[in-house]
C-alpha cells in the first residue's frame, strides 16, 4: 500500500506541480461515489488554467497600456469627452467618476495637466491635501465614485450542500432500488407492510444526506470566516484632519493614504509627496523592473506594492473602476490547491474501494447464485415469483450498500473537517492559516528560524542608555532628559534633536483627542519618544526648522537610514543612523561637549566599540547617530564617509513572556529553534541565551562570516548553528535552503519585504501580524496575529494534532471496512445471506464516516503530542502500530460475530418464531457497540490510557452519547424499517460487554511490540524517533 501511494499520491505541500496533481486524479480513476462532494476542496485544474490564461490576458493589455503606450495613444484619449453626471455634480464634485478612473489607469499625463494636476483634482474631489475628507461624505463618495469592493463567488447555500450529498451514484441506486422494493413489496405484502423495506433505506438515506449536508455546510462557514479574515487589510490615512487607521475596503475617492515600504496600493491614486518611491508593478503588468514614482510620474495602481520608500496618495479610483479589480475576480478561480493528507487519504480511499468492489461484487455474485442454485433443486428455475425478485433486489441493494462501506469518501473529507476546526481553533489563538496545507505540515516541522524582535521579544521598545560626548547615561525620562540639558551645549542637543526627528521614518501626528500619536516602527518610535521628552525640557522646537531634501530609507539590506536637509540659517547637513558597527564605519569626526566636529582617535573608537559591546551584552539594541555638513560637496548624493559620531543608543526590548517555556517545549518536541537577526551579535546571544535557545554547545555566527562559507563548510556548521546575527536576508533564505537540501522540514518566520524570497522558499511561512508588511503577509503560509513565538508554537502543536487525528480516524475506519467486508462475504458464501441490511450498513457507514470524522478528526492537541520528535519526510502514513491495533481489532469482532451468527441461538438459548429476528438485531446490536468502543480504543494509538481528556473533546463526547441513543431507538422502536426486533435487557447488557471487551484487547495489543518507526529521512536535529512497544499509561 505505502509504495503505490508514494508512487501515485505523493504531494508536495508547497507549490506542487499540475504534472503531480494530474497524476494522483489519473490514479484515483472511477472508484468515487460523488466526485462533486470528494474533489469539491480540491483544485479545478481546468478552471485555474482558464483563469490564468485571462489573467495574462489583462496583464498584457495593462502592459502594452502601462509601457507600450505612445503619444498618438494618450493624444487620442484625450480626446475623449466625458460627461459629468448630475448627481455627482449636486454633491459638489466636479469631475466624472469615468474620466478621473482613466487618469492614473492610463498614466495618462496630459489629461491630468489640464486638469490642473494633483491639486486641480482635490478640487474638483472637494477634498483638502492636508486635512483628508470628512467622515461625514463616505456614503455620498460611495455612491458616487464606487466602493472598494471586488466580485466574489456568491456563497453556497445550504441546500447546495444537500445537492452535492445526493449526488452520490450510491445512494442514487439504493434510491432506485428503495422505490422499486416499495412497488413490489405492496404488490406481493400489501400495505403498509410492503413499504417498511424500501422506506427504510429512503429515511436512512435522507439521514445520510442532512447530516453529511450539515457536516459540510458548517465546514464551509469556518472557511468563510477564515477568508474575511485573511482579507483584512489596514492602511494608515488623513480623514478630518488626523491619521487614522482604516480597512482598505473603507476607503473612498478622495482619501489621502500614506504609504510605507512592504504596503500593497489600495486603490489607483495620484502621488502627493514622499521620498525615493519605488513601486513593484509585477502583480499587474508582469514586468519586473521596479517603477520610480514622483510629481512627475504621480500614477499609483491598486495591487501594486511599494518596494522602497514612502508616500502619500491621493485616492481617485477604487473597486472595480481599477484594473486589480478586473484581475481580482480571476484570483479565486480554480480554488485552493490540495494538502498532502488529502491527497494521500484518496489513495487509501482508491485501494480501499477497489477490494471493496471486488468483495461487493463477490458477494452479489455467491448470493445470486446460491439462490439460483437453491430455486433449481427445489423450484426450477423456469418458475419465478414476485418474492424472487424482491430478494435479488434486496441482495442487489446489500450489495450496493457494502460499496457505500467500503468506498470511504470520509476519508480525505475528514482532513477538511479537521483542519477546518484546527484553523478556527488557531483563528482563536492570534494564528491566521492562509493555505490548508501549512496546518498539517507545521505538525511536521523539525527546525524553526525565527527573527528575534518583536517574536521572542515585546517589540516595545525603550531608550535605556545614551553615551553622548564620551559620558554613558541610563535613561529615566524627564530626569535624565534634564541632567542632559544641563550638561550638553544648546548645539550638542540641537544637532541630536534634528537627527532624531529629521532622519526618521516615523512621523509624530495628532490623535482625534488632539494628543501627539508616534506612527512607525518600534525602534523609531523609541528614539522619537526620547526626543520628545528632551524637547520638552529644552522648552523649544527649532531644530525641526529643516527642510528634507532627500531621503534613503531604512531596509535590511543596508541597516541605515539617511537623510539630506537644509538648515535654516543656510547650508545643507546630512543625518545617518543605523547599525552601530556600520556606522562607526562611516565615521572619522566625534562630536564634542561644545558641539564641533573632533578628529576620532583610535583610543575613543576602541572606546566607542567597548560602549557598544556593553550595551549589546546586557541585551540592548545599539543604534549610532552621525552627521555631516556638506558644505561645497555635491548636494544630489548622500555621503557614505566623512560623518561625525553624535551618540550610541541602547534601546531595550524585553523578551517576551513566556517564550522561554515555548521554546523548552520545542526542544522536547524535537524542533530545532534557530535565532536569525539583524542585531548585534552580542545582543543576539544575549536574548538567545535568555531564551534557552542558545547553549553552551550551540554556534553563533555573523551574517558576513556565514555567507562567505563555502556549501560544504555550511552544510557541516548548520546542524551546530543556533544564533545568526547581522545577517541579511539572502542569508536567511541561504539558511533555509540548506536545511531543506538536509531533509529538514522548514518553518521561517518574517516581517519584511525583503523576506518574501525565505518564506516562499520555506515549507512554512510565518508572517507577523503587526509589524508584518502586506508583501511578507502575501508570500507567508500563516500570519501570527500577535508576533508571539508562543503562538508559533501552538501552530505546531495543532499541526500534529490534525496529522495524529487522521491517523486516529484512519485507524478507526480501516477496522469497520475490514469487518464489514469480510463478515458479510463470509455469510454470503455460507449461508446464502447477508447478516447486516442494507439500512442497517447506512447507519454503520453514518457511524465510521460523518460521525466518527466528528469524533476523531476534531480532537483538541495534548502535551503528549510535544513530547514526541517531528514525523520526518517520506514516513508512512499508516504505522506498524496502527495495522498492529486494525488487525488485531478485526480479528476479535469477526471471531465474535462468526460464533454468534453460526451457533448463536444455541448460545443465547433462542428459540420461537421470531429467533432469527433476535439473533440478527443482536449481532447488529454487537457490531455496533464493537465500533463504539473501538473509537473510545482509537482514541489513544499507543497509550493504555484511552480516557485521558476525553471530555476535553466535547465533540466526541456528543458524538458517542447521540450514537448510543440512537441505536437504542432504533432498535427498540424502528425495527419496522431496519429490520430489527426488540431486545430483552439481559442482551443489551451483554452487547455492551462484549463491545467493551474491544478495550481489553486494545490494552493487550498495545503490549506487542513491533519494532521502531524507521524514518526514511534523515534528522539533524539530534533527536531520534521513539520506539513504539509497551507504552506507558
Amino acid at each position: 500500500m505505502e509504495s503505490f501511494l508514494k508512487k501515485n499520491f505523493d504531494l508536495p505541500a508547497k507549490n506542487p506541480s499540475e504534472e503531480v496533481q494530474r497524476r494522483w486524479r489519473s490514479a484515483v480513476g472511477q472508484i468515487v461515489r460523488n466526485r462533486k462532494r470528494r474533489f469539491r476542496m480540491v483544485a479545478d485544474l481546468q478552471k485555474r488554467s482558464e483563469a490564468e490564461a485571462r489573467r495574462r490576458s489583462i496583464q498584457e493589455k495593462i502592459r502594452v497600456a502601462l509601457y507600450v503606450q505612445k503619444a498618438a495613444l494618450t493624444f487620442i484619449a484625450v480626446g475623449i469627452k466625458y460627461q459629468l453626471p448630475e448627481d455627482a455634480r449636486k454633491a459638489g464634485f466636479y469631475i466624472s467618476p469615468d474620466e478621473l478612473a482613466t487618469i492614473a489607469r492610463e498614466h495618462n499625463s496630459e489629461r491630468l495637466k489640464t486638469k490642473g494636476g494633483v491639486d486641480g483634482i482635490s478640487r474638483k474631489l472637494s477634498v483638502s491635501l492636508e486635512d483628508g475628507i470628512k467622515t461625514s461624505d463616505l456614503s455620498l463618495r460611495q455612491n458616487i465614485f464606487g466602493a472598494n469592493q471586488f466580485a466574489e463567488k456568491p456563497t453556497r447555500s445550504f441546500w447546495m450542500f444537500v445537492w452535492d450529498a445526493v449526488q452520490d451514484l450510491t445512494l442514487i441506486i439504493l434510491m432506485i432500488c428503495a422505490v422499486v422494493s416499495i412497488g413490489v413489496g405492496l404488490a406481493t405484502e400489501g400495505w403498509p407492510k410492503g413499504m417498511y423495506d424500501g422506506l427504510g433505506i429512503i429515511l436512512s438515506i435522507f439521514l445520510v444526506v442532512i447530516v453529511t449536508a450539515v457536516s459540510d455546510y458548517k465546514q464551509s462557514l469556518q472557511f468563510r470566516d477564515l477568508d474575511r479574515e485573511k482579507k483584512k487589510i489596514f492602511m494608515q490615512v488623513t480623514r478630518d484632519g488626523y491619521r487614522q487607521k482604516v480597512s482598505i475596503y473603507d476607503l473612498v475617492v478622495g482619501d489621502i493614504v500614506h504609504l510605507s515600504i512592504g504596503c500593497q496600493v489600495p486603490a489607483d491614486g495620484l502621488f502627493i509627496s514622499g521620498y525615493s518611491l519605488s513601486i513593484d508593478e509585477s502583480s499587474l503588468s508582469g514586468e519586473s523592473d521596479p517603477v520610480f514614482v514622483t510629481s512627475e510620474k504621480p500614477f499609483l495602481l491598486a495591487g501594486t506594492t511599494v518596494q522602497d520608500g514612502s508616500a502619500i496618495m491621493l485616492v481617485t479610483a477604487v473597486g472595480m473602476r481599477t484594473e486589480w479589480g478586473r484581475l481580482m475576480e480571476t484570483l479565486s478561480q480554480g480554488g485552493e490547491d490540495e494538502t498532502p493528507l488529502q491527497v494521500k487519504l484518496n489513495g487509501v480511499a482508491t485501494i480501499i474501494g477497489k477490494i471493496g468492489l471486488a468483495f461487493a461484487t463477490l458477494t452479489f455474485v455467491v448470493l445470486v447464485a446460491r439462490f439460483l442454485v437453491d430455486k433449481a433443486i427445489h423450484v426450477g428455475l423456469l418458475k419465478w415469483f414476485a418474492d424472487d425478485a424482491l430478494l435479488i433486489m434486496n441482495y442487489f441493494a446489500i450489495s450496493v450498500t457494502i460499496i457505500v462501506v467500503a468506498v470511504p469518501e470520509g476519508l480525505p473529507l475528514a482532513v477538511t473537517l479537521s483542519l477546518a476546526f484546527a484553523m478556527k481553533k488557531l483563528m482563536d489563538d492570534k494564528a491566521l492559516v492562509r493555505h490548508l496545507s501549512a496546518c498539517e505540515t507545521m505538525g511536521s516541522s523539525g527546525t524553526i528560524c525565527t527573527d528575534k524582535t518583536g517574536t521572542l521579544t515585546t517589540n516595545h521598545m525603550v531608550v535605556d542608555k545614551i553615551w553622548i560626548c564620551e559620558t554613558s547615561n541610563s535613561f529615566r525620562s524627564k530626569e535624565t532628559s534634564k541632567h542632559l540639558r544641563e550638561t550638553l551645549s544648546e548645539k550638542v542637543v540641537c544637532i541630536l534633536l534634528q537627527c532624531i526627528f529629521h532622519n526618521s521614518g516615523s512621523e509624530v501626528v495628532r490623535g482625534k483627542d488632539g494628543k501627539n500619536i508616534i506612527l512607525g516602527t518600534p525602534t523609531e518610535t523609541a528614539l522619537l519618544e526620547f526626543g520628545l521628552d528632551l524637547e520638552g525640557v529644552i522648552d523649544t522646537t527649532h531644530h525641526r526648522d529643516c527642510t528634507k531634501l532627500k531621503v534613503e530609507p531604512f531596509n535590511s539590506v543596508k541597516k541605515k537610514m539617511s537623510v539630506l536637509v537644509s538648515l535654516p540659517g543656510g547650508g545643507v547637513r546630512a543625518f545617518c543612523k543605523g547599525a552601530s558597527e556600520i556606522i562607526m564605519l562611516m565615521c572619522d569626526k566625534i562630536i564634542d561637549g561644545e558641539g564641533n566636529a573632533a578628529p576620532l582617535s583610535e583610543n575613543q573608537t576602541k572606546s566607542v566599540l567597548d560602549v557598544i559591546n556593553c550595551f549589546a551584552c546586557d541585551a540592548l539594541r545599539t543604534l549610532c547617530l552621525a552627521y555631516k555638513d556638506m558644505g561645497d560637496a555635491p548636494r544630489d548624493e548622500i555621503p557614505t564617509e566623512g560623518y561625525t559620531l553624535i551618540a550610541v543608543f541602547g534601546i531595550k526590548d524585553p523578551v517576551r513572556p513566556g517564550v522561554k517555556e515555548a521554546v523548552q517545549t520545542c526542544l522536547t518536541a524535537g524542533i530545532k529553534v534557530r535565532m536569525v537577526t539583524g542585531d548585534n551579535i552580542n545582543t543576539a546571544k544575549a536574548i538567545a541565551k535568555e531564551c534557552g535557545i542558545l547553549t553552551d554547545d550551540g554556534l553563533a555566527i555573523g551574517g558576513s562570516e556565514f555567507r562567505n562559507k563555502s556549501p560544504e563548510e555550511m552544510k557541516e556548521l548548520i546542524p551546530k548553528l543556533q544564533v545568526m546575527a547581522r545577517s541579511l536576508p539572502l542569508d536567511k533564505h541561504t539558511l533555509v535552503a540548506n536545511l531543506r537540501s538536509m531533509g529538514e522540514v522548514v518553518a521561517v518566520t518574517g516581517d519584511g519585504t525583503n523576506d518574501a524570497p525565505a518564506l516562499h522558499e520555506s515549507d512554512i511561512g510565518l508572517a507577523m501580524g503587526i509589524a508584518g508588511t502586506e508583501v511578507a503577509k502575501e508570500n507567508a503560509d500563516v500570519i501570527v496575529l500577535d508576533d508571539n513565538f508562543a503562538t508559533i508554537v501552538n501552530v505546531a502543536r495543532w499541526g500534529r494534532a490534525v496529522y495524529i487525528n487522521i491517523q486516529k480516524f484512519v485507524q478507526f475506519q480501516l477496522t469497520v471496512n475490514v469487518v464489514a467486508l469480510i463478515l458479510n462475504f463470509v455469510s454470503a458464501c455460507i449461508t446464502g445471506n447477508a447478516p447486516l441490511t442494507a439500512v442497517q450498513l447506512l447507519w454503520v457507514n453514518m457511524i465510521m464516516d460523518t460521525l466518527g470524522a466528528l469524533a476523531l478528526a476534531t480532537e483538541p492537541p495534548n502535551d503528549e503530542m510535544m513530547k514526541r520528535p517531528p514525523t520526518g519526510r517520506g514516513e508512512n502514513f499508516i504505522t506498524k502500530a496502527m495495522w498492529r491495533n486494525i488487525i488485531g481489532q478485526s480479528i476479535y469482532q469477526l471471531l465474535v460475530l462468526g460464533v454468534f451468527m453460526f451457533d448463536g441461538k444455541r448460545l443465547l438459548g433462542l428459540s420461537g418464531s421470531n429467533a432469527d429476528m433476535v439473533l440478527k438485531t443482536f449481532i447488529f446490536n454487537i457490531f455496533v457497540f464493537c465500533q463504539l468502543f473501538n473509537e473510545i480504543n482509537t482514541r489513544q494509538m499507543e497509550k493504555l490510557n484511552v480516557f485521558r481528556g476525553i471530555f476535553g473533546s466535547w465533540i466526541f463526547s456528543v458524538v458517542l452519547l447521540s450514537t448510543t441513543v440512537f441505536q437504542v431507538i432504533i432498535v427498540e422502536f424502528l425495527g419496522a424499517f431496519v429490520s430489527t426486533v426488540p431486545l430483552s435487557w439481559q442482551l443489551w447488557v451483554l452487547s455492551i460487554v462484549i463491545g467493551s471487551v474491544s478495550m481489553i484487547v486494545g490494552v493487550v495489543l498495545k503490549c506487542i511490540p513491533v519494532g521502531p518507526v524507521k524514518s526514511q529521512s534523515h534528522n539533524h536535529n539530534g533527536y531520534q524517533p521513539i520506539p513504539s512497544g509497551p507504552p506507558e499509561v
